[in-house]
């Protein structure tokens, strides 16, 4: 199974993505910021890093570079609301995919399988 560390700070949005990641056949931890991801990442093995970009003490830029160093063959997804920042993501982590908000939990999904080579079958 699949296993994907979710960073996101805001509560509602880490409820929802979970949620729908667990739905279709994922496992999921979920943390509130980068800072409290990084030992979940030094520790166990994921295949999914699953980042918001602005979050408070560290940013999703920053975790994903400190994921590379101690995990790197976790792969990374970013998601944010701003534009700005997808431009920033793309040149200081240029193997990671960006999902800007607002997207359908179907588009989160299917960007997941398209990441590992699964075939689409979101289902939301």
């Amino acid at each position: 199974m699949i296993r994907i560390l979710l960073a996101e700070d805001d509560a509602a949005m880490r409820t929802y993505l979970s949620r729908a990641l667990e739905n279709a056949g994922y496992e999921v931890v979920s943390v509130d910021r980068g800072t409290a991801a990084l030992p979940f990442l030094e520790q166990q093995k994921f295949d999914l890093l699953l980042s918001d970009i602005v979050m408070p003490e560290m940013d999703g830029i920053e975790l994903a570079q400190r994921c590379a160093e101690v995990s790197p063959a976790t792969k990374v997804i970013f998601i944010t609301g701003f534009a700005a920042v997808t431009l920033k993501a793309s040149r200081e982590a240029p193997q990671a995919k960006v999902l800007s908000k607002p997207f359908h939990l179907k588009d989160l999904v299917l960007e997941v399988q398209r990441v590992f080579g699964q075939p689409s079958q979101a289902s939301i």
